[in-house]
């Protein structure tokens, strides 16, 4: 029997990705759809994204991972409060609570989000992969397993010794390091 259905097999598939995942958010995220937006490592949005949890008005509790991202994103009482109520919220608010990382004219919405992912490929793909797990991991971690977690991941990034010697070299030569995750 399949006790997470489909929803939460793309829950899954977004939390698990190894690399970080950016929502484009530029209408109606509602119910699953704004689930998969907060499954997400970021998330942004022009000024006609809104977000509707939707669920309580098909008289349903939330799925799709909604109860585990939500309030690790806004916190519990704000979760509570969009849940309970299935209240519209528009772009500015999102922005405010968190469920909006960056707010950017509808113009250039796709144009922002990808000018963000390039930001992030210019990283070692190594260190940024051990960046979300570590964040992932550490959520619900007490300190001392949080710094245990980091030092392993230390190590993982570390397995690129080319993007290690290429930080090195680039930072002394006053230049824009070119990594290549190896």
């Amino acid at each position: 029997m399949d006790d997470q259905g489909w929803v939460g097999r793309w829950a899954h598939l977004f939390f698990d990705f190894d690399k970080p995942l950016i929502a484009a958010v530029n209408g109606v995220a509602a119910g699953a759809g704004m689930s998969m937006a907060l499954a997400c490592d970021l998330r942004v949005g022009s000024e006609q994204a809104r977000f509707k949890t939707v669920f309580i008005e098909r008289n349903l509790s939330p799925d799709s991972g909604m109860s585990y991202f939500l309030p690790r994103i806004v916190g519990y009482s704000r979760a509570a409060d969009l849940i309970f109520t299935s209240r519209a919220v528009g772009a500015e608010e999102a922005y405010r609570l968190g469920l909006l990382d960056r707010l950017v004219a509808h113009e250039v919405l796709v144009e922002e989000a990808v000018k963000l992912a390039s930001e992030m490929t210019g990283w070692p793909p190594l260190a940024l992969r051990a960046s979300k797990r570590v964040l992932q991991q550490n959520m619900t971690a007490d300190l001392d397993d949080a710094l245990r977690y980091e030092s392993v991941n230390l190590g993982f990034a570390r397995k690129a010794v080319n993007d290690s010697r290429e930080s090195i070299r680039s930072f002394a030569e006053k230049r824009k390091p070119t990594y290549t995750g190896t």
